[in-house]
């Protein structure tokens, strides 16, 4: 699949928008917030189970400390990707589901997804050649 020059343009307009006038780039904000594997992980975890507490979101999630599931809920919070809900019992209960801002990222991840299946394979046979020229 070949890059067009409508698809150019959409890059460009990315660029010389938001980017070229302010310090914040939209772009490049959304890749430092959502871009690391947990909040990925995360994500597709709270979009496979709808709602799920923060100890079956660390057993579920191989490999996070408590504290970096901590740090990843909290920013998909304070970026409105995912809702905390605190129950007011005894044990207090809290469930985490996506927003509609974070089923709609949910979405474009998903596709990303069917993109890396669909060329996984590719990809390993380029690393090993990669290898053999290192």
């Amino acid at each position: 699949m070949a890059i067009t020059n409508k698809d150019r343009k959409q890059i460009a307009a990315v660029f010389s928008g938001t980017c070229s006038r302010k310090k914040l780039c939209p772009v490049k904000d959304f890749m430092a917030s959502f871009s690391d594997k947990w909040s990925i992980y995360t994500i597709l975890l709270l979009g496979q189970h709808q709602k799920m507490r923060f100890n079956e979101l660390r057993t579920a999630i191989n490999g996070i400390s408590q504290r970096m599931l901590t740090v990843t809920l909290r920013a998909l919070q304070e970026n409105g990707i995912v809702a905390r809900l605190l129950y007011p019992e005894i044990p207090p209960r809290v469930e985490y589901s996506l927003t509609g801002l974070g089923e709609g990222l949910l979405k474009q991840l998903l596709q990303i997804a069917k993109w890396t299946e669909e060329n996984f394979e590719t990809m390993l046979k380029a690393r090993k050649k990669y290898e053999k020229t290192l």
